[in-house]
C-alpha cells in the first residue's frame, strides 16, 4: 500500500506539471453551397452562390480559387493533413459537429504521421477511442474529445487524421480554407490503411475536425489568431504553410508556444452566427491552453457596409474591439490588437472605407485598450502610397497579401510580448 501511495503521488505530481495545450486548431463554419470567399457576402449568414458585386470591376482578380464544397459523406473515409505547432508525445483529437443539423455516427478515427499524398507512416498509425470505444456518436452541436493516445510528434510535424462515417452525414461542419490536401475515399473504411487508393484529392478543406491537443509542460500555452481571410491565409500558396499564423508558429517552434489559426475567410466581427463576436468563445476562448489572442477583424465589416451603402463608422468597430478585449480578460486571456492592412486598388476599396480603416488603426495603436499591438499596416504598406501594399508584399488581388506579404506580417511581431 505504501508503494502504491508513493506511485500515485508521483503520477499526480507529474500530472500537475502538465496540461493540455492546442497544437493545431481551426475555426468552424456552416456549409455553404457555393463556398466562402475572402470578400463578404451580403450578410454573414447568406448563401454564397455567386461572388458579391465588385466596387471596382477593373481591380485584379484573385489568384487561387475558393475550395469546392462537400455536400456530405456516406460509407466513406476522409483523411486530412494538419501541422503541429508545439510538440508532444501524448495527443488527443477534438471533433466538432457544432454547426451540424443532425447526429452523426463515427465508425472509426485514426491519427498518424503524414508521409506523402494520402499516405501515412504505417508504424505511427494510432486508432483513436472515445470513452474506450472505437466508434462514437457525434450529436448535432457537440464537440467530441478522443481518449489520449501516445504518438511522438515534434513541432511543425505533419499529421494525418482519418475519419470514417458509415452512414449519411449530410452537410459537414467544416473549414473551407484548409489549404492542405484532403483525401476522400470512394467508399469504405480506410482509416488504418497506409494509403487511400484512387482518393478524391480535389478538396482543401477540413471536415468535423476542430483541433489537436498535446500534453505539455505547465509553462506551455497557445496563441489563437482570430480574424478573417487575411488570418485564414487566403491567397497564400496552397500546401506551403505560408499563412502568417503558420509562419509565426515556425518562429515559435522551439519555445513551447502553440499557434491556432481561428481565421475565417469572409468573416466580420459584427453579425449573427459566425460573426467574430458570436464565435469568440467557441473558436478562441475555449481552446485548450489559450493565453493570448490576436485580433485582426474589420475589413469585411467596412467592405460589406460600403457595398450595401449602409451607415457605418469606426466607432462601431471600436465598440466591437472593446467587447473582445473585455470578454477575453474575463477568461484570463490577453489580446493583441492588429492594425488593418491596406487594400487600395482592390475590388472592395472606397475612400470612405479607407477613412474608417485609418481611424480604426489609429485607435488600435494609441488607445491602450490592448495588451499588445502588432502593426500589420506599417509592416505591409507602401511608403510612397500608404493605402496600398508595398510591392514586395506580393498581393495578387490587392486585398490579401501573398506569401511574401504574410511573411512581413509574421516577422513584424515582437514575440517577446507573449512571455510577459
Amino acid at each position: 500500500m505504501k508503494l502504491f501511495a508513493v506511485f500515485l503521488t508521483l503520477v499526480l505530481s507529474v500530472g500537475a506539471q502538465q496540461h493540455w495545450v492546442a497544437t493545431w486548431g481551426t475555426a468552424q463554419q456552416q456549409y455553404r453551397a457555393g463556398g466562402r470567399g475572402g470578400t463578404p457576402s451580403p450578410s454573414p449568414t447568406a448563401t454564397a452562390t455567386a461572388p458579391p458585386p465588385m466596387l471596382n470591376p477593373n481591380a485584379p482578380a484573385r489568384r487561387f480559387p475558393v475550395p469546392p464544397p462537400l455536400s456530405g459523406l456516406h460509407n466513406q473515409t476522409v483523411r486530412m493533413i494538419v501541422r503541429t505547432s508545439i510538440g508532444g508525445s501524448t495527443l488527443r483529437l477534438r471533433l466538432s459537429n457544432a454547426l451540424g443539423a443532425s447526429t452523426l455516427s463515427l465508425g472509426a478515427a485514426h491519427i498518424a504521421l503524414h508521409a506523402k499524398d494520402s499516405g501515412i507512416v504505417p508504424a505511427s498509425d494510432r486508432p483513436l477511442t472515445f470513452g474506450g470505444k472505437p466508434t462514437a456518436t457525434l450529436y448535432a452541436g457537440q464537440v467530441l474529445i478522443s481518449d489520449p493516445v501516445t504518438l511522438e510528434a515534434g513541432p511543425l510535424t505533419d499529421l494525418a487524421v482519418s475519419l470514417y462515417f458509415p452512414g449519411e452525414t449530410g452537410p459537414p461542419t467544416s473549414h473551407t480554407f484548409g489549404l492542405r490536401p484532403t483525401y476522400i475515399s470512394s467508399e469504405g473504411d480506410f482509416t488504418g490503411r497506409p494509403e487511400i487508393p484512387d482518393a478524391d484529392a480535389s478538396h482543401q478543406s477540413w471536415y468535423w475536425l476542430a483541433g489537436i491537443d498535446v500534453l505539455a509542460p505547465r509553462d506551455a500555452f497557445t496563441i489563437v489568431t482570430f480574424g478573417d481571410s487575411i488570418t485564414d491565409g487566403d491567397q497564400s500558396t496552397p500546401d506551403t504553410n505560408n499563412a502568417w499564423p503558420s509562419l509565426l508558429a515556425r518562429r515559435l517552434a522551439a519555445s513551447r508556444v502553440g499557434v491556432v489559426n481561428a481565421g475565417i475567410s469572409g468573416n466580420r466581427i459584427l453579425g449573427d452566427n459566425n460573426g467574430g463576436l458570436a464565435r469568440l468563445l467557441r473558436d478562441a476562448l475555449s481552446v485548450p491552453g489559450v493565453r493570448w489572442l490576436t485580433l485582426l477583424e474589420g475589413i469585411n465589416d467596412i467592405n460589406g457596409a460600403m457595398r450595401a451603402n449602409t451607415p457605418f463608422s469606426a466607432e462601431e468597430l471600436i465598440a466591437a474591439y472593446r467587447q473582445v478585449v473585455e470578454t477575453a480578460h474575463l477568461y484570463g486571456v490577453k489580446v493583441a490588437g492588429c492594425t488593418l492592412t491596406p487594400y487600395a486598388g482592390s475590388s472592395a476599396y472606397t475612400e470612405k472605407g479607407e477613412a474608417i480603416r485609418q481611424a480604426a488603426n489609429q485607435w488600435i495603436r494609441t488607445s491602450g485598450a490592448f495588451d499588445a499591438v502588432f502593426d500589420f499596416d506599417a509592416a505591409t504598406r507602401d511608403p510612397k502610397t500608404p493605402g496600398r501594399f508595398r510591392p514586395e508584399a506580393d498581393s495578387p488581388d490587392l486585398l490579401h497579401p501573398g506569401d511574401a506579404g504574410y511573411k512581413l506580417m509574421a516577422d513584424s511581431i515582437d514575440a517577446r510580448v507573449f512571455r510577459k
